[in-house]
């Protein structure tokens, strides 16, 4: 019927083995080995579209204490832009994109969203799993929509966003870049906690002069707070398993670490994240997976060991490369 908004939807596979699907402002619960639709969850509070053209994002939130009889999945998705801004561009007019986050339990029964404000609106922006659960909110611009020359003002600061604040404090404002990354820029988490930015061409070719947001193909790398030197002592090593292990579902395996710091085996925990694969502001497949650990032995001043249960189920994750990360004190 001619709706806009309607591409790229973000699709999460939920821990029920059915499809998590948004689009527009709607969102489903698909049941994909027999075609029905078995839960349709309420409108995104302001009923604003998320999907292309108003480039929203969306992440499913760290799945934990996966032992349980029942794992909770929770999805947040971010910025977009209002209702019919697509349609006004090609008469100057750019709206201001959207400043909202939506937050969702989607294996609750009654099921409704919680929004926050961001510190700016913002359309195209791509979001990051971090190592430690947090989600990095960066690219975009605040006006306009997703498309060829549709966008203008590139918001230049990432924002962190901390999954287990407190509502009202989760967005921490980041340094900014120099680098307009707008429409097909990108994002990914690398193996040392760092994240490759890269891309933007708004344009139907690329220009490289003589418009307003050149093509750009270069590369950054954006690196979170807690790489900083500071945290140097908290920062734990892996020093078991060495290298590449083969994990099987439910399996226990022994991981050992080394702090150069003060130790806290209660602050230690480990995650387990699918690296993702991005276009459009989107990564279908991120995942990040808390991992259960046992005793945490201590076996000398700066190291210990503990036993590591992975899932029990492809459900809960399906069968790929993860990379491995121990997190101390919220240090990865």
């Amino acid at each position: 019927k001619g709706v806009e908004n309607n591409l790229y939807p973000f699709v999460f596979l939920n821990v029920d083995g059915n499809l998590f699907i948004f689009a527009n402002s709607r969102a489903i619960l698909f049941d994909y080995q027999n075609d029905i639709v078995v839960r349709t969850y309420p409108e995104i509070p302001g009923g604003d579209p998320r999907s292309y053209p108003s480039t929203g994002s969306a992440v499913l939130l760290p799945l934990r204490n996966l032992e349980a009889p029942s794992v909770e999945a929770e999805v947040l998705i971010c910025g977009g832009a209002p209702r019919g801004a697509f349609q006004l561009v090609p008469q100057g007019v750019f709206l201001q994109a959207l400043d909202s986050c939506a937050r969702i339990m989607i294996t609750d029964p009654n099921a409704t969203w919680t929004v926050e404000s961001m510190p700016m609106g913002r359309v195209m922006s791509d979001m990051v799993m971090l190592p430690n659960g947090d989600i990095l909110i960066i690219n975009g611009a605040q006006l306009g929509t997703a498309g060829w020359d549709k966008a203008m003002e590139p918001v230049l600061e990432p924002v962190i966003y901390k999954t287990n604040g407190w509502v009202g404090s989760r967005f921490v404002l980041q340094s900014a870049s120099s680098i307009p990354r707008m429409y097909h820029s990108t994002a990914i988490l690398v193996r040392d906690g760092r994240v490759l930015v890269g891309g933007s061409n708004p344009h139907e070719k690329y220009d490289f002069s003589n418009v307003s947001y050149p093509t750009d193909l270069s590369l950054e790398a954006f690196s979170p707070y807690y790489l900083d030197p500071q945290f140097s002592p908290l920062r734990p090593m892996i020093v078991e398993p060495c290298s590449h292990a083969n994990v099987t579902y439910g399996e226990k395996f022994k991981m050992g670490i080394e702090v150069n710091g003060t130790l806290v085996p209660e602050l230690v925990s480990v995650t387990m994240l699918a690296p993702p694969f991005n276009t459009h502001s989107f990564s279908m497949n991120q995942r990040l997976l808390v991992l259960s650990i046992g005793q945490v032995n201590v076996t000398g001043n700066w190291t210990c060991e503990f036993e590591v249960t992975p899932p029990g189920s492809a459900v809960l994750a399906p069968p790929t490369f993860y990379l491995l990360f121990v997190v101390h004190q919220d240090i990865p």
